[in-house]
């Protein structure tokens, strides 16, 4: 039936489509051309304001006048708004190094690729990075209170990812263990992280850690942000792979024991691999709202994508024009979470957990 109707014209699937999935009964015919109706007004009245009262070129006064989308803001500000204090005539560099981000995690994306060979690629895509951001080695210094924007963005999120991952994972056996001296300091760390808001470990990041390090040792700014982070995801991360490891069958483990496999090779080769395949929505979901979550780091104030598009509404000339800039952030934002959460779609298929 189904290659049938895949072999029909287009038109005719999707009147197909339309009456199997919005048009199958009365109540929902009603409710389908309302809310059909309430998405065509808002696409309308959108594409009026961005397209047709839309200004291209001009100033700030001449967009107050138009009334429409002022698409000279984001001309004037996009430099500052993906890139913040950054140098101007080093802008490649940051430019250079979030195309190496994104190409190795692109890279990254297909499961047949976890191996050592990615681990090394990682590390020298890392060095790479940081090479590029902040100099040395032939490069002109720029020192990491200049780093901002987007740039930054992804460096915190995908570090704090990369690294909470494997600790969520130790966590999470830690607390299901039998020790319970390891039990114990698990369940103390996970419930006190998870009791309290990311910005208050920020602050104890910042202002708190320093205080107990000896005379002369510091972290800087960026470092002690990053670690924050790591801490506070691999609690939530740790929750989410315990709820894996529970649910598979004690008959795993028992056939695992009956083979003479170590505790430490039943976990690597049977249950962890078991449990990250199932726990593979919560994850993503943990993963996109820790990539949300690194705006918080304003309350120390590190410049990232959203700070730096705040601090871009300050200019005189160019005030009340917040939404253009909010709008222009947010569809940043969307790419990043909505390429997330297909790539998790696309590993749920592959691994055979998507609901069917």
């Amino acid at each position: 039936m189904t290659e049938l109707i895949s072999k029909k014209p287009f038109f005719e699937r999707f009147a197909i489509w339309l009456k199997k999935n919005l048009f199958n009964t009365p109540t929902n015919s009603v409710i389908s051309i309302f809310l059909l109706a309430f998405i065509w007004k808002g696409i309308e009245g959108l594409f009026t304001w961005i397209f047709i009262k839309g200004v291209w070129s001009g100033g700030a006064s001449v967009c107050r006048e138009a009334g429409g989308f002022c698409f000279p803001f984001l001309f004037e500000k996009t430099r500052f708004i993906i890139f913040g204090f950054y140098p101007d005539g080093q802008l490649w560099r940051p430019t250079c190094a979030m195309l190496i981000l994104i190409g190795t995690l692109f890279y990254s994306k297909e499961p047949n690729r976890w191996n050592k060979k990615l681990a090394y690629l990682w590390s020298i895509s890392t060095f790479f990075i940081f090479w590029l951001m902040g100099g040395g080695l032939g490069l002109t210094e720029v020192t990491n209170d200049k780093w901002g924007g987007l740039p930054l963005t992804l460096l915190l999120a995908t570090i704090g990812i990369v690294c909470s991952y494997p600790l969520g994972i130790v966590l999470a056996l830690m607390r299901r263990s039998k020790l319970k001296v390891l039990k114990s300091i698990s369940v103390v760390y996970i419930e006190i992280i998870r009791g309290v808001p990311l910005i208050s470990v920020l602050f104890m990041s910042s202002v708190m850690f320093p205080l107990f390090l000896p005379e002369g040792v510091n972290f800087d700014k960026l470092l002690r942000a990053q670690i924050a982070i790591i801490l506070f995801v691999s609690a939530y991360m740790a929750e989410v792979i315990r709820g894996g490891l529970s649910s598979i069958p004690k008959g795993q483990y028992e056939a695992a024991h009956t083979l003479g496999l170590s505790y430490f090779d039943t976990m690597r080769s049977i249950i962890i691999p078991q449990a990250i395949r199932i726990v593979i929505p919560p994850t993503v979901n943990t993963a996109i709202g820790m990539f949300k979550d690194t705006s918080l780091v304003l309350i120390i104030a590190l410049f990232d994508l959203l700070n730096t598009t705040k601090t871009s509404l300050r200019d005189p000339e160019w005030l009340g024009f917040s939404l253009e800039a909010y709008v222009f952030v947010g569809l940043i934002y969307f790419v990043f979470c909505f390429s997330m959460s297909k790539y998790s779609q696309r590993l749920e298929r592959e691994f055979g957990m998507k609901e069917r």
